[in-house]
């Protein structure tokens, strides 16, 4: 891994990635060397967060639950780590959010990584204006998840966990929350 993770990064000072826009004329061929160098881009820029510490002091604020799929039994997304400032951002240094899950030694260890912008007309039966990264397409139209959250759209990458089920997959089932981290569920009246 340590290998591999290597020559991704240096494969990645090669490239020059701006944010992407989406090239109706290019090949399959140009399209995935474009994904690619944007990984590349992005394992460079979220190598240093491996560090959960250096995460948080580049404004990555961490949330105190970890988040599973409590719909179905798709797995965990891990501890979010919010850097709202990046809000809108399809470049792929700039994640609006990290996910770290809980290491054996009492830390938390980097898997994977979000990014959320913003739908623009706040439609969800329109989605005209749906971003796309990695030659994939953002989810959504969404509902924002807490109040004040516009309708937006997301785009999950398990770059640092692989996930069985895809690496863009929302909920990765390699991830586990501990028993006692997750959000407290509001009593039902009985």
């Amino acid at each position: 891994m340590a290998r591999t993770l290597a020559l991704v990064l240096a494969g990645a000072a090669v490239f020059t990635v701006a944010p992407a826009m989406p090239d109706p004329g290019a090949g399959a061929e140009s399209r995935a060397g474009r994904a690619a160098a944007e990984k590349a881009v992005t394992y460079r820029a979220t190598a240093p967060f491996q560090q959960h510490e250096k995460a948080v002091r580049a404004g990555y604020k961490p949330d105190q639950y970890c988040v599973t799929d409590r719909v179905g039994d798709s797995g965990a997304l891990g501890y979010p780590h919010f850097n709202h400032a990046h809000d809108n951002s399809t470049d792929p240094e700039k994640p609006t959010a990290l996910y770290y899950e809980d290491d054996v030694r009492g830390g938390k260890r980097l898997v994977g990584m979000q990014w959320t912008v913003y739908d623009r007309d706040q439609d969800l039966r329109t989605d005209d204006d749906r971003p796309r990264m990695f030659g994939v397409p953002f989810k959504g139209p969404n509902r924002g998840n807490f109040p004040g959250q516009p309708v937006h759209y997301v785009l999950h990458l398990w770059l640092w966990k692989k996930n069985p089920k895809g690496e863009f997959t929302t909920y990765n089932p390699r991830v586990t929350c501990l028993p006692g981290t997750t959000r407290p569920q509001p009593r039902r009246p009985s």
